[in-house]
């Protein structure tokens, strides 16, 4: 399972503490989250995904996420 928990973090400032607080997982869990050792349980994975207020598609993926730099390229954004 793929994720992009790392980036929704620091784009909301958040420290793997702080996110651990907010879903009640040991900070720990949060760092075998990000690094792809852990998969989250469903109710997790959600708990995680309203945290930052956004569908659990946009944070987790069975496949590898596309690059944020190919993204951009693709849709036309100016970098």
């Amino acid at each position: 399972m793929h994720n992009r928990i790392a980036v929704f973090r620091a784009e909301h400032g958040l420290s793997r503490r702080q996110l651990a607080e907010a879903v009640d997982v040991n900070p720990q869990t949060i760092g075998y989250l990000e690094r792809g050792d852990y998969k989250p349980s469903l109710e997790l994975a959600l708990k995680v995904a309203a945290v930052f207020d956004v569908p659990v598609e946009l944070i987790f993926s069975l496949t590898p996420f596309e690059a944020i730099g190919a993204s951009l390229r693709r849709i036309g954004v100016e970098q």
